[in-house]
Order: structure tokens, then sequence, then C-alpha cells
């Protein structure tokens, strides 16, 4: 064993470890959620990632972003965030992709084998979309909800669709997941009420029709719940288990 990861094989034991090692996880969406999310997998002995986004760093970044630095400004998020896991992990396989998740070129993404999927896409089209196809092929995967707007990060959890509340973008989820006959999905969410936000002068960007406030600690947090679901899952062999009600 690696001194870099003993202290996680002393939590979750050595086989835990060698699962991790020989695991494969993409990571759709690089901002805030995703970024975190993807730091915390490398950094517990995730043998591969796959990482996903097809914007890039800008100054407005900074605040909340593990890839957003001064230095990073204008690269794609990808091959920032690659950057910095390599440096964090050298071990670790990564593939950066600058591009958009879409439903008409789904099939770009998924040319490798994934043991699981972290869904942080923003819009909902194609969210929905990824989620209807990792579950379609057997692919375990946990979405990010909502963290715009909101403030409080000991209200965030892990929980099932079904038991989420308060969040605008879960309902939406929620209810068009069960038209596509699927009642049942992991997910990271808060039932905090979104505060009320100051107008910003950062245009939103396609697809949105407004930018969300955000400081560090919310959406950090979310990622690492993500990172945490997806470990304990891959670290036990239950990936893909359904929450318990």
């Amino acid at each position: 064993m690696e001194e870099q990861f003993i202290r996680t094989q002393m939590l979750l034991g050595a086989d835990a470890l060698d699962r991790l090692r020989r695991s494969h996880v993409a990571v759709f969406g690089l901002g805030g959620v995703g970024g975190w999310c993807a730091e915390a997998l490398c950094r517990s002995g995730v043998g591969a990632l796959t990482l996903i986004d097809q914007d890039t760093v800008s100054v407005s970044n900074l605040n909340r972003q593990c890839a957003a630095l001064h230095s990073t400004v204008g690269m794609e998020k990808a091959r920032a965030t690659a950057q910095r896991l390599a440096d964090i992990a050298p071990g670790c396989l990564l593939r950066p992709m600058a591009a958009r998740y879409e439903a008409d070129r789904r099939e770009e993404f998924f040319q490798a084998r994934y043991d699981y999927i972290v869904d942080a896409i923003d819009l909902v089209s194609c969210k929905l979309d990824l989620i209807e196809t990792a579950h379609a092929r057997s692919i375990p995967i946990i979405s990010a909800l909502g963290t715009g707007n909101k403030r409080d990060a000991q209200l965030l959890r892990i929980a099932d669709i079904s038991q989420t509340e308060g969040c605008p973008l879960a309902r939406v989820v929620r209810k068009e997941l069960r038209k596509r006959g699927i009642p049942r999905h992991k997910v990271v969410f808060s039932p905090e009420l979104a505060s009320s936000a100051e107008a910003g002068d950062e245009a939103p960007p396609p697809g949105r029709r407004s930018v969300p406030a955000s400081a560090m600690w919310v959406p950090a947090a979310a990622g690492l719940l993500l990172a945490q679901a997806v470990i304990l899952d891959l670290a036990d062999g239950s990936a893909g288990a359904p929450t318990p009600s």
C-alpha cells in the first residue's frame, strides 16, 4: 500500500482500497460541486477518473471551485482539474473531456466502461438524459441537485429522489424521472429554501435564465457528499444499491 493512501486503508480496509484502485468513475460537471467531488475521489484512491466539462475557468469561479486559480483562468475546466489531480495522485488515470454532454452526442461519453457516474450537470435536459442512460445501462449513478442561493451546508443529505423536498430542481427531476419509469435514484440535495440574492453583472450561460448566488461551502459540501456515497458504495461492493427508505 502506498503511504499516500494508508490513512484511507486504515479506515476502509485493504480490500476496499483495492476495489477503489480498480474503479473508473466519470464526473460530469466540474464546477463548484463536481470539482470537489472529483478531487475527493482522487485523494481517496480511485484508480481512473473521466472528467467532463465544456466550460473554461473564469475569475468568478475563484470564490468556490477547486481548479479555479489565477494561473488557470481561461483554461478548460477539464484540463485544469486533470492538471491539479495529476499532482495529487500521479498514479490515477485521468481522462479529461472538454465537452458538453447532450443526448445527440451521448455515445461519445460512453466509449469507456464506468463503475460509477457522478452527475453534477446544471442543465435539466442533459441531466435527465444522463440519468436515464446510466439506468438503462445499469451503471450506478448519483446526482447533485440545487446548491445555488443556499447558505447552510448542514442541511445537505444523501437520499433517494423520492425523499426530496423543498428543492425546485428536485421536484422537476423527480417528476420527469417518473415519466421515464425511474422512481428510484440516489441524489444529494438540500431542503433549504433558496435565499434572496442581489442581481449580479455576470451573464448567464447558454440554457440558463439567471446566475445563482453561491459561496464555497455549500457546493463543496455537496461535492464531498457525492464522493462519500461513491467511495463507500465502491469500497464495500454495493455500488448502485438502492438508498434505504
